[in-house]
Formats: C-alpha cells, structure tokens, sequence
C-alpha cells in the first residue's frame, strides 16, 4: 500500500485538489470547483492540513510561494499545470481552458506566480482556514 492510499483510504483514491486554506481567492476557486464537480470527482485538502504534510513534504514554509497542488494517479502537478489538470478533469466547457496549454509554460507559470505572489494584497485572506459545511465534508481531507 502506498502512502497516498494509507491517507486517502483503500476505497477514495480520487484526485485531491490542495489549496491555501485561508486565501480568499483559493476559497473562491474550490467553491467554483464544488459547484461545477457535479460527479465528485475530486477531494480537497488545505495545504495548512495533516494531508498536505504527510503527501506534499517539500511544500514551502514560505506562504506566500504556495501554489494550487493537484495529486492524481499520474503525480503531482502544480501551478499552472494544475489548474489545466483541474480543468480537463472538470469536462464540459472547462476543458475548453486546456487549450492554454499551447502556451509555453514558462509563460504560464510566470502568469500564475505573479497572482499567486500577491493573492492575499489583492483578494485578501482569512484568520483561520476554512470550515466545510456539513454538505462539503466529505469532500475535505484533515
């Protein structure tokens, strides 16, 4: 058994979407996902949890570097890559956003560190992470 599934259980090995859990526009982006995942497919997980410390071990201590993470059975992707995955994953209309992937991803990633670096002095953040509502959490790993 791997680590991934000793967290994740035997029975949910469904892709996990990690996200800085008191950043207001990562709250925005996985309630947006939470609307738009009618068939669950996805997990999520706040980077300041026990899930991210145990599966994501080199994340930053530097906040302010943190960086959407996306775990799924083909590995960890992060930034820009990310979002694409989540987006493909999504179908529909979403994965029409995958053709950013014809951009090189030097640029992409360059796009994405810029408002990452300044998501809490544009969008602002919260004092705590954020508490799933009774309907959200089993979608929401510790």
């Amino acid at each position: 058994m791997t680590k991934t599934q000793d967290v994740r259980g035997e029975h949910n090995l469904k892709p996990i979407i990690f996200f800085d859990g008191v950043c207001h526009l990562c709250n925005g982006l996985v309630d947006l996902i939470l609307r738009a995942d009618k068939d669950q497919r996805f997990m999520f997980a706040a980077l300041q949890g026990q899930t991210a410390r145990e599966l994501l071990p080199g994340l930053p201590k530097d906040t302010g570097r943190w960086s959407i993470v996306y775990l799924d059975e083909t590995g960890v992707h992060q930034e820009s890559d990310a979002v694409l995955e989540i987006c493909r994953r999504l179908g529909g209309w979403w994965s029409c956003l995958s053709i950013a992937r014809l951009l090189p991803r030097w640029l992409r990633d360059a796009s994405y560190r810029l408002i990452a670096r300044n998501r809490y002095g544009v969008f602002g953040h919260r004092a705590t992470c954020r508490i799933p509502t009774g309907q959200e959490l089993h979608r929401f790993l510790p």
